[in-house]
């Protein structure tokens, strides 16, 4: 599925209700708006630093994350995502 060697810097933003969650993806035009939003909204202790979960690899997080993070396009708001934590909001800032 995905290559051991690789790794991600991503952000999220963790919500309990979808419609919440689509209200604030709305809502995020760069990645100043997610910073401020995950700071506001994210119910993740990441929230306090921006949405910041740091460097990781495949298998570290929830399969549904994992799919996003390591197939989805650079540098935008991606989700709603379930999980069984809630819905997140996900940029991904690198990859490689």
């Amino acid at each position: 599925m995905f290559s051991s060697d690789q790794r991600a810097r991503a952000y999220h933003i963790l919500v309990d209700d979808e419609s919440l969650c689509q209200q604030i993806k709305e809502q995020i035009h760069h990645f100043e708006d997610f910073d401020r939003l995950a700071r506001e909204h994210s119910l993740c202790p990441s929230g306090k630093v921006g949405g910041d979960i740091g460097i990781f690899g495949p298998g570290k997080m929830m399969p549904e994350f994992d799919k996003v993070v390591f197939n989805e396009e650079l540098c935008q708001v991606h989700g709603p995502v379930k999980t069984p934590y809630g819905y997140h909001l996900i940029w991904i800032a690198r990859r490689k």
